[in-house]
C-alpha cells in the first residue's frame, strides 16, 4: 500500500517558505477567515516566505456568483500582499483526473457504488469528522449489476501520526477513525482532500497554517501525499473563533461579513484574538500601520493552544 511506516519526506527547514490562503467562494469573508488569513500571512512573512491564495471553487454547487471576486476585492482592501497568480481549482480538473489514474494504477484507489442511505445502513459507527466510517462493502469490487458511483482511497489501520506545530502529536487510525475515504465524488466533482493534496504539491506548499476545524482532515491528506509521493509540508491549525452559542464562526451560522471599511479595526481583533500582544494606540492606526506594527512583532509562540476560542460578533 502507500509509504505508510516511514513518514513521507517532510519540507526542509532549508526550503524556501511558502504558504497559502485557501477559501471557497462560497460567501463573503467573516472574522474566522481573516484569522487565518492573517495568521499564515504573518507566518510566511515572518519565515521571509511566499504567501499565495489559492481560490477553492472545485464544489461548483456551492459557490456563489461574484464571491470569488468579493473575496480578492477584501484582501487587497485589507492590505494583504499575495504573491503570484491566484490558483483557481476549477481549472485544475486534468490535474486532479491525472492523480486519480496514478492512484488506481497502483490499486490504491477503487470504484465504489454505495449511496449515503446504504452506507448509512451498513455504518456500525461515526467517523472522527460526523460522518460515518465507510464500512468497506465495495473494497473488493461492486457487486454484480452494481454502477459505480465515487471512487475511494484504501487505507489502514497502521496509526498515522503527526507533530502540528501548535496542537502537538495527532494520531489517527485512519481505518477505524474514517474508513476509505472519497476521492471522487457521485457527482462526478473531485473531492476536497484530493484537489487541496495535489494543489500543495502544485504550489511547492511548504506550511500550512489553517482553522483547527481541519485538523482532523489532515491525517487524510498526509495518507494521500505518501500514496501520491509528496513531501509532507508542516502544518499549524489555529483555535476557530466560535460564536456566542459556541458554534464555529462560518457562513453556516451566519458570520457577518468583513467590512472594508472597518479593515484597521478588524486587524488589530483578528491580532488579539491570536495572541499578539497589540499595543492600545494601534486602535487609532491606519490599515498600513498596523500592519507595520504586526510585521514587525509577530510571535508564533503566543498564538493560543486550544482548538477554539469564543468570539462574539464586533458591535
Amino acid at each position: 500500500m502507500c509509504n505508510k511506516i516511514q513518514p513521507a519526506d517532510q519540507v526542509s527547514d532549508a526550503q524556501h517558505y511558502r504558504g497559502r490562503f485557501a477559501p471557497s467562494p462560497t460567501g463573503a469573508l467573516h472574522f474566522g477567515s481573516l484569522i487565518a488569513a492573517v495568521a499564515s500571512y504573518l507566518d510566511a512573512r515572518a519565515h521571509g516566505g511566499e504567501w499565495l491564495v489559492r481560490m477553492e471553487d472545485v464544489d461548483a454547487e456551492r459557490n456563489i456568483p461574484g464571491a470569488a471576486d468579493d473575496i480578492l476585492r477584501t484582501l487587497d482592501a485589507f492590505g494583504f500582499a499575495r504573491d503570484g497568480e491566484v490558483l483557481w481549482q476549477s481549472t485544475r480538473d486534468d490535474a486532479y483526473a491525472a492523480a486519480l489514474a496514478e492512484l488506481n494504477a497502483a490499486g490504491l484507489a477503487y470504484p465504489c457504488a454505495c449511496s449515503r442511505k446504504e452506507i448509512a445502513a451498513r455504518a456500525k459507527r461515526p467517523a472522527i469528522d460526523g460522518s460515518l466510517v465507510y464500512p468497506g462493502t465495495c473494497r473488493e469490487g461492486l457487486a454484480s449489476g452494481a454502477a459505480p458511483r465515487a471512487w475511494r482511497l484504501r487505507v489502514d489501520n497502521v496509526p498515522l501520526a503527526f507533530v502540528d506545530r501548535l496542537q502537538g502529536e495527532v494520531v489517527q487510525h485512519l481505518e477505524d477513525d474514517v474508513g476509505d475515504f472519497v476521492l471522487r465524488r457521485a457527482d462526478g466533482l473531485f473531492a476536497y482532500q484530493l484537489a487541496v493534496v495535489v494543489d500543495d504539491h502544485f504550489q511547492g506548499i511548504t506550511d500550512v497554517v489553517r482553522g483547527a476545524d481541519l485538523l482532523a482532515s489532515t491525517p487524510r491528506q498526509i495518507w494521500l501525499q505518501r500514496c501520491l509521493g509528496y513531501p509532507t509540508p508542516r502544518y499549524a491549525h489555529l483555535p476557530v473563533a466560535t460564536n456566542t452559542a459556541g458554534e464555529k464562526w462560518s457562513k453556516q451560522t451566519l458570520a457577518p461579513a468583513l467590512e472594508s471599511g472597518k479593515a484597521a479595526a478588524e486587524l488589530v481583533r483578528a491580532l488579539a484574538f491570536l495572541g499578539q500582544s497589540v499595543p492600545v494606540e494601534l486602535s487609532r492606526a491606519t490599515v498600513a500601520e498596523v500592519w507595520e506594527w504586526a510585521l514587525g512583532h509577530w510571535s508564533f509562540t503566543a498564538l493560543p493552544r486550544q482548538t477554539a476560542i469564543s468570539a462574539p460578533a464586533a458591535a
